[in-house]
This record gives structure tokens, C-alpha cells and sequence, in this order.
């Protein structure tokens, strides 16, 4: 019963965009509500930073109900009793609702991502052109699937951080892929064959990203962001003592290493100091990369935006080192990482489509924005 319960409570939040499309669009619904639904995915994934930068993962300790109950309110006998037998612990009221919050958001999306697949298939039957095919949005509601697979994870797996930081990159993986969907839906600027030899330097600047994204999810799953408390130094010493064993194994429960001892600081270290330095990688590449791309009119946005995004980025993480990971400025670098991905992967898909000398819909038969 409390699944239809949490079932209903999803649709009537994805009613709301729902509600949003089909009033305010005009005649391509069907590519409003592939933007609609990319927007609320970075919404949740920078909500998905937030609960757990309150550690409010195990805010409700099973899945994907509250102690059973499809609501905090109706756990809320059980959530005292865990409260005040553990007041340190993981379970609160305040927790259980940002956990439980986050899953009704989840849940919601793929609401959304189902309406996607039925109407993109409905289209199909009635040979109603979308310019894409039908498959997409299917192969994006199977990836939300596996995310939500992996959500059930983290909690019945007790926050180990192999599985956060999965569920942390397959849902950036879900804003990637959506982005790409919606851009296929959206008619492109002028037609510039020129910025087709950036191709690759796009890709592997997207590759680079997703290392650095992957890096950065470890040291948040790991709880490294203070195990340096300086910069540009770490603990005072450019190269510390680092254990990179124990810091990189990668199946262990969260605080432990392989063996089930109490992980050392030195492997800590390790975690954060990887993700700074390679950090100054991955801001050198795509600050060269779309320093070269602005000279290009359909390039121009998306290469400033990176070019503002990564200096807001350094910004959020010296920040967060200088002033002991403020939870503001945590969720923010959480962020800004999402919309870096999102600004990338244009930049791919634009070098992609004029590589192809295409574009992704052809102004005359696209609907206004």
C-alpha cells in the first residue's frame, strides 16, 4: 500500500511540470518536456548534494519507504525512537524528510521520463515526426532505472562509497544524456563547419571532466574535503604522506578500509589531494579549449559559460578548504559541477552536428522556444 502511496505522491509533483508543458508550449510539447525534465534533473542532482552533505542519507534507514510507511509522518514514532536512542546518528525528523524528499523528487522524474517514452512512441505509431527516435527516451528511462537501483543501494549498503559515488555519476550521466536529447530537439545556430576539427579536443575535454567528476564524488562519499586544511599546500607540504591502497580500494564500507580497519588520515590525504591536483588539469584544458572556441558565433555561449563556471568552481572549492566546508558553498561546487557537465556536453554536441553538417532540427519545421 505505501507504494501506490509514494507512487501518487510522485505524480502529483510531476504533475506540475506536466501542467507547466502542456500550458505554456506551443506546438513542440514533446522537446519542452525533454527541457523541462533536464532542468529538474540538475535541480535534483544538486538536491542529491545536499542530502548528503547533511548526512541524511540514512535519514530513513531502509528503502525506498520511511521505516515501512510511504511519508516521515507516518514513521515518526520509529524516527523519535532511533533519535533518542542514537541523538548523534543518522535519524531525524529533519533528516527523514530530506532523504524522503529526495526520493518523491527522483521518483517524480521518472514520471516524466515515462511520459517521455510514451509519447515519443505514440509519435511513432501515428507517424508523428519528433526528429528523434523513440529509443532515446526508452534508454534513458532504463539509466533511471539502474540509478534507482543503485539509490536502494546506498541505503541498504549503508552509504558505502563505491555505491554513492555510482549513483552520483549515473545520475550526472542522466543530465548528460538528457542535455544531449533535448539539444537533438533544438534547432542549432548557423551552420559553422569550421569548429567540426574541435571535435576531438571537445570529447576528450568531456573525458577529463568525467574523471575530475568522478574524483570529486570519492572525496564527498569519503568525507575528504577537510583532510587537507590548507592551500596551496596540503597540511603544509606540497607532496604529504598519502596512502593511495587503502584511499583508491575501492569496496569498503564508508570510514573503513579493505581489511574493516578505521581508514587513516593518510588515506584520506591521498583522496583529496588526487582531485585538487588533477583539478588544475582539467581547469587548464577546457580554460585553453574555450578560450579557442569564443572566436566561434555558435560556440560563443557555451564556451563562456564553461570559462564562468570553472572560475566559480575554483572559487566553491578553495572555499570550502579556507573555510571548513560551509554546507552553502559545498552544495554550490556540487552545482557548478553539474552545469560544467552540461555546458560541455553542448560544446560536444555542437561540434558533433557540424562535423555532420547538420543540424539537430531544421529551423523551419522546429516549434518555437
Amino acid at each position: 500500500m505505501f507504494l501506490l502511496q509514494m507512487g501518487a505522491t510522485a505524480i502529483c509533483i510531476a504533475l506540475l511540470p506536466l501542467s507547466y508543458v502542456w500550458i505554456k508550449a506551443s506546438d513542440d510539447k514533446f522537446r519542452k518536456l525533454v527541457w523541462v525534465t533536464t532542468f529538474l534533473t540538475l535541480d535534483l542532482i544538486m538536491f542529491g548534494g545536499f542530502t548528503r552533505l547533511t548526512d541524511s542519507g540514512l535519514g530513513c534507514p531502509d528503502w525506498p519507504g520511511c521505516y515501512g510507511t510511504a511519508s516521515p509522518f507516518l514513521a515518526h514514532a520509529q524516527i523519535a525512537a532511533a533519535h533518542a536512542a542514537l541523538p548523534s546518528g543518522p535519524v531525524s525528523m529533519v533528516k527523514a524528510w530530506i532523504e524522503m524528499i529526495h526520493r518523491y523528487f527522483a521518483t517524480a522524474i521518472g514520471v516524466l521520463i515515462i511520459a517521455q517514452t510514451a509519447s515519443a512512441w505514440v509519435a511513432r505509431i501515428k507517424r508523428k515526426s519528433l526528429h528523434v527516435s523513440p529509443w532515446w527516451p526508452t534508454a534513458l528511462l532504463l539509466l533511471i532505472v539502474v540509478q534507482g537501483a543503485f539509490g536502494a543501494w546506498t541505503v541498504t549498503l549503508k552509504l558505502q562509497p563505491v555505491i554513492v559515488t555510482t549513483h552520483l555519476l549515473l545520475g550526472l550521466t542522466l543530465l548528460g544524456s538528457l542535455a544531449w536529447f533535448a539539444a537533438r530537439l533544438t534547432p542549432l545556430p548557423a551552420y559553422e563547419p569550421e569548429i567540426a576539427r574541435y571535435r576531438a579536443a571537445a570529447l576528450a575535454g568531456l573525458v577529463l571532466l568525467a574523471i575530475q567528476l568522478a574524483l570529486g564524488g570519492w572525496v564527498s562519499t569519503n568525507y575528504a574535503v577537510l583532510a587537507c586544511t590548507d592551500f596551496p599546500t596540503c597540511n603544509g607540504q606540497w607532496i604529504p604522506p598519502m596512502n593511495f591502497a587503502q584511499g583508491f580500494h575501492l569496496w569498503r564500507a564508508l570510514g573503513m578500509t579493505g581489511n574493516g580497519e578505521v581508514i587513516t588520515q593518510d588515506a584520506l590525504v591521498a583522496i583529496h589531494w588526487t582531485h585538487r591536483t588533477f583539478a588544475f588539469v582539467v581547469i587548464a584544458y577546457l580554460a585553453g579549449l574555450a578560450l579557442k572556441m569564443r572566436r566561434y558565433e555558435s560556440l560563443r555561449r557555451p564556451a563562456t559559460g564553461v570559462l564562468i563556471v570553472l572560475a566559480l568552481q575554483f572559487a566553491t572549492g578553495l572555499s570550502n578548504i579556507v573555510l571548513q566546508w560551509p554546507l552553502p558553498i559545498a552544495v554550490a561546487h556540487n552545482g557548478g559541477a553539474a552545469v560544467l557537465l552540461l555546458l560541455v556536453v553542448m560544446l560536444n554536441f555542437r561540434t558533433a552536428s557540424s562535423r555532420l553538417g547538420r543540424a539537430a532540427v531544421a529551423p523551419r519545421e522546429a516549434a518555437p522556444a
